[in-house]
């Protein structure tokens, strides 16, 4: 396993999500490192100073752009097609740009100074319409399979909804709501949402996706 690429991954974090996700589907072996972002490791740190995740680090080579994580394990192995759905709309660059910029006013308004939290949701919402709109012949945003749109898209999602499920079980979103269950629901989902010790803490790596063989450094 020592030889096999390294990937450092915050459970909880939506970026990170969507790295795991794409590398699961891909069957794309690695060795997982899992962290705390605000108790960093110095080695992921000395890897990519800017010190988010999830990163991949393969000899020399550092990926540390959770879309292009995703790439590099479908071009790994593509099983699903997933590279071959263009996001001809531009959802990803508008999830990532404005949504998240909202979403993060919205979920955490009182990190951010002046941020009314109905007001960042309002416009949160005008994002889920146009997924609506997206989803409304089809199960998924580029047709009846998933893909690199919708798992890239699927985690913020998430965490609009985890900010009020009330109201977001509420809102005139049919089409997205039932998206989201179908994703969170999937045994894609599960199995990279499995709990894993800190590596800062035990010095264990783990073998991923489906392996239960862990080492110690």
């Amino acid at each position: 396993m020592t030889n096999l690429p390294m990937l450092y991954s915050f459970r909880r974090c939506p970026y990170a999500m969507r790295g795991r996700m794409a590398i699961a589907v891909s069957g794309t072996p690695v060795r997982l490192r899992e962290i705390l972002l605000r108790d960093k490791p110095e080695e992921m740190l000395e890897a990519s100073p800017k010190g988010t995740v999830p990163v991949i680090v393969i000899g020399d080579q550092v990926i540390d752009e959770s879309l292009d994580v995703m790439r590099w394990a479908l071009e790994q192995n593509d099983p699903e097609g997933w590279l071959k759905t263009e996001d001809t709309e531009g959802l990803i660059e508008e999830c990532d740009g404005p949504f998240k910029h909202h979403l993060d006013r919205y979920k955490y308004s009182t990190r951010y100074e002046g941020a009314d939290a109905e007001e960042h949701r309002a416009e949160g919402l005008k994002f889920l319409q146009k997924l609506e709109t997206q989803l409304a012949d089809t199960g998924y945003l580029y047709g009846n399979a998933r893909t690199l749109a919708d798992i890239a898209i699927f985690p913020f999602v998430r965490q609009f909804r985890i900010a009020d499920m009330e109201w977001f079980d509420a809102a005139p979103i049919p089409n997205v709501q039932h998206w989201l269950k179908t994703l969170m629901e999937s045994e894609l989902f599960a199995s990279v949402m499995e709990k894993y010790p800190l590596w800062k803490e035990t010095g264990e790596e783990f073998g991923f996706p489906n392996s239960p063989s862990s080492s110690r450094n």
